[in-house]
């Protein structure tokens, strides 16, 4: 099952906040796509939360964009930023991208977003988000949201 980002905020409001908080504090992160050949690629990328919406617009024909369109699977790795503390956590993101090519989509991303043209633009279906963090400088706790289900969460010493 997947789901768009207005699925988690509505499900899990705190949860979503947090995670959309933690990729808001730097404007890159980590895309992680499949090659023809099944291995990795990861490359920088910019997100957008946009009218209910994760997006990632791309250049024109870049590999990644190349690689989404062939097979949405990705996972998506929140910046964290300078040092070792990572202030809010460490947030992870997997699922499906899906290209937009409703011109009507489009224009209302380029009304918020104002990206250079052209570009692609896709918008993730959510199968998976995870939040990793020390609490009290004791545990480490992992936070794990499914479609349709509550965040689950795990303490560890």
């Amino acid at each position: 099952m997947t789901v768009n980002w207005a699925a988690l905020a509505a499900a899990e409001p705190d949860f979503a906040r947090t995670v959309q908080e933690r990729f808001g504090a730097f404007t890159h992160h980590v895309l992680a796509t499949l090659r023809k050949d099944g291995s990795p690629r990861t490359s920088g990328v910019e997100v957008q939360f946009v009218r209910g919406e994760l997006c990632v617009g791309m250049m024109p024909e870049s590999m990644k964009a190349l690689d989404l369109r062939r097979d949405g699977r990705f996972a998506l790795q929140a910046n964290p930023g300078p040092g070792t503390g990572m202030g809010g956590g460490d947030v992870r993101i997997g699922g499906r991208a899906v290209e937009v090519t409703d011109e009507r989509a489009k224009a209302g991303y380029v009304e918020e977003v104002e990206p250079p043209e052209p570009f692609h633009l896709f918008r993730a279906e959510l199968t998976e988000v995870v939040r990793t963090f020390v609490e009290d400088e004791k545990y480490l706790v992992v936070q794990i949201w499914h479609p349709g289900a509550p965040v689950r969460t795990v303490r560890r010493v």
